[in-house]
């Protein structure tokens, strides 16, 4: 994906050093933009072919880190030319019964995806703190709410900080435009938006002793440890299943029934998700001391409990984004 051969003849490399400087910040834009971190990373690698065939033309009006934004804002908005919109399980309907049947995955562009920390934040933990609560799952899921142009205008005067005139130089838009649609995107977020969302600090003890707790029990299978740890609203969805379930005791219910499969799971601690702490969730695989892939498991938190339990399933996608093995066997 990273392969820059065939378009880099005649640049000079502090230029492809410079493009790789902006690599991350802007597959966070592109992520916001297109809710998938696999989606985002192509069309970082297009704003960056088409920014090498260009380089000719740049006059050097904008900063560097501009106008590659402004590249990567028009390969988003080509790859948003359509209707779909990405979503997670309970934007799409209300909460499942624990023992309902489960309905069959839907395919991958309708889901909201995880993207590793790694990939779209700095090595600066303060560049970390600023973005983290723009790049968390209910931000990005709302954003898709919004038409693709206001979605960038958003994302890029409010999460980025550019000026309207920057903004609209990016978008071939008037100012007064600009601030128009932003209006109407503020509008459409404060209706979409959750009212409460994920505080997550990593640096805070007891949310860490949260999360450890969390993996302790889940790896115990001790529901009642467990239920302690849920928000009374808590809500753990499964992409590409179209289901998810609301409140601890249904939460319980679905993990003794349709879940108990991961009984004896296993849960490796990744640098995070989105902002969220995240782990690599591999279950039995029937033969003794050896585990396979299950999801990659994203929690989120509202203060000292946890109100998201999100299984992301496609762990033949996921895993090696994520850098996990396919197998876990113990030690002999």
């Amino acid at each position: 994906m990273n392969d820059l051969s065939g378009h880099t003849a005649g640049l000079a490399p502090d230029v492809l050093e410079s493009f790789e400087k902006h690599r991350r910040e802007l597959c966070a834009y592109a992520y916001r933009m297109l809710g998938s971190s696999f989606e985002a990373e192509d069309a970082v690698q297009e704003t960056f072919t088409r920014a090498w065939k260009s380089y000719d033309s740049f006059e050097g009006r904008a900063s560097l880190r501009s106008w590659l934004y402004r590249i990567t804002t028009n390969v988003c908005l080509d790859m948003l030319d359509g209707p779909q919109r990405r979503a997670r399980p309970m934007d799409l309907s209300g909460p499942s019964r624990p023992d309902s049947p489960l309905p069959a995955p839907q395919p991958d562009y309708v889901w909201i995806e995880p993207i590793p920390n790694a990939l779209a934040f700095g090595a600066d933990p303060a560049d970390h703190a600023s973005a983290k609560d723009t790049l968390r799952l209910a931000f990005v899921a709302a954003c898709q709410h919004l038409p693709a142009t206001q979605r960038a205008i958003l994302i890029m005067r409010e999460v980025l900080r550019f000026s309207a005139n920057e903004t609209a130089e990016a978008l071939t838009m008037s100012p007064a435009s600009v601030n128009s649609a932003l209006q109407r995107a503020r509008a459409t977020m404060s209706k979409v938006q959750p009212t409460t969302s994920d505080n997550y600090d990593e640096s805070d003890d007891d949310q860490r002793k949260l999360v450890d707790n969390f993996v302790k029990a889940f790896e115990a299978y001790d529901m009642d440890t467990l239920t302690s740890l849920l928000k009374t609203d808590v809500a753990l969805s499964m992409p590409p299943i179209e289901l998810w379930i609301s409140g601890p005791e249904n939460v319980v219910a679905f993990m003794l029934g349709h879940g108990s499969g991961c009984r004896d799971s296993r849960m490796i601690r990744l640098e995070g998700a989105n902002g969220h702490p995240a782990f690599g969730h591999y279950k039995p695989s029937g033969e003794p001391g050896v585990w396979v892939p299950w999801s990659i498991t994203v929690l989120e938190l509202d203060g000292d409990t946890i109100s998201g339990l999100n299984f992301f399933l496609d762990t033949d996608k996921l895993f090696p984004l994520f850098g996990l093995a396919p197998e876990l066997r113990e030690a002999v």
